[in-house]
């Protein structure tokens, strides 16, 4: 089995917590991670037989089954999380006793957070990440074009993977979104997710949107919503600081996982994605992903901004840890030069950021300026690990 980076962060978390809610999209591994890294009794909640185990009495299920307990799909059953918060309360010292997977954000987190507060912590998987496969994919390329959700990254055929992506897709529109009052069609949905995969790493505008689709821009904020809760979609806000500068106010939009990113731009092998004028934004979404991710697994205070000023000057990610704040700009190149680091030149002059990084598709690490390096992506992922 792939050894996943958010384990050592759940043993951390069970060491202190109660419950621990290990969140992420369908697909992404979160079963196979219960299975074999966490120690206890799994029940899933899609399955019927387990699922009576504990619709018809909640409490004698947990009173008579041993843990730590492993609970799958857990927003399955919103009385479950009530008669969990008073067996916590019986035994508040004893922590690792309940460990609670779900794919479905919204939900599952409006029900801990009205039952469970101050009792979970809360731990995300994504998609594979690439320090976690190199072993599997040794070129970083390869890696980008599949992305990360497990059948499609271990797939090495490009028609197999083009299947399960259909057939992901299918399973998101007609059942996930589905659930949620969408007053749409499943064909419209689709149309939806297309276009906001050709508007990746751009600035969101919902109401341009809105009229795309025939629909207000709070029906389109409905939707995004929906797909961010299921960590389909990212929206990267701006930094707003008042530098007396006119910035963009406008979060940007990014599709997730790269590979799903490409089938909805109808990428299928490495030739396209080099060829394809969408080309430097999934190398950009893909990277703003990687970096945010493993950010967090290390320094969960971290926050994630953009720059970009009216005049044009931008700095496509700002991490702020603590006093820090690092800027990367992402080129799609095997080199770059100081040019590149324009906007990472201006946003040093401006306390904007207090170092940057040029990040490229190269191999070489190298100044371009004070304060700012050239430095190859499959390095700085590599330094996560």
């Amino acid at each position: 089995m792939i050894s996943r980076a958010v384990r050592s962060l759940i043993a951390t978390l069970a060491t202190q917590f109660p419950a621990i809610l290990i969140l992420g999209p369908r697909q992404c591994g979160k079963t196979t991670l219960a299975r074999h890294s966490i120690e206890g009794t799994y029940f899933d909640l899609e399955r019927p037989s387990d699922y009576q185990v504990f619709a018809a009495d909640p409490e004698l299920a947990l009173s008579r089954i041993g843990g730590p307990l492993v609970l799958d799909e857990a927003q399955r059953i919103p009385a479950l999380f009530a008669v969990l918060r008073s067996f916590i309360d019986q035994e508040r010292s004893q922590t690792g006793r309940f460990y609670l997977l779900g794919s479905v954000n919204p939900a599952l987190v409006r029900q801990v957070s009205d039952s469970l507060a101050g009792r979970v912590a809360v731990a995300e998987l994504t998609p594979f990440l690439y320090p976690e496969v190199t072993d599997q994919i040794t070129d970083l390329g390869e890696y980008w074009l599949r992305g990360g959700f497990p059948d499609a990254c271990l797939e090495a055929d490009a028609q197999r993977r083009l299947r399960w992506h259909e057939q992901y897709v299918q399973a998101l529109v007609e059942r996930d979104l589905a659930g949620y009052g969408l007053r749409t069609s499943s064909f419209e949905m689709r149309r939806f997710l297309g276009m906001l995969a050709h508007l990746h790493g751009g600035l969101l505008n919902a109401s341009e949107l809105g009229r795309s689709l025939g629909v207000t821009y709070h029906t389109v904020g409905h939707y995004l919503d929906l797909l961010e809760g299921h960590f389909l979609i990212r929206r990267l806000q701006p930094w707003a600081a008042n530098l007396g500068k006119r910035l963009v106010k406008t979060p940007k939009v990014y599709v997730r996982d790269s590979g799903l990113l490409h089938y909805l731009l109808g990428i299928r092998e490495e030739r396209d994605l080099l060829q394809s004028p969408r080309r430097s934004a999934s190398w950009e979404g893909y990277l703003v992903e990687q970096l945010i991710t493993l950010e967090k697994l290390r320094h969960a205070a971290s926050q994630f901004w953009f720059y970009r000023t009216r005049t044009g000057v931008e700095i496509d990610l700002i991490v702020e840890r603590g006093g820090r704040r690092i800027g990367y700009e992402f080129k799609c190149a095997a080199s770059v030069s100081r040019s590149d680091a324009s906007g990472l030149i201006a946003g040093l002059a401006d306390g904007v950021v207090t170092e940057g990084f040029v990040v490229h598709y190269g191999n070489r690490r190298y100044p371009l300026a004070a304060a700012v390096e050239a430095l190859p992506a499959a390095t700085l992922l590599a330094e996560y690990a």
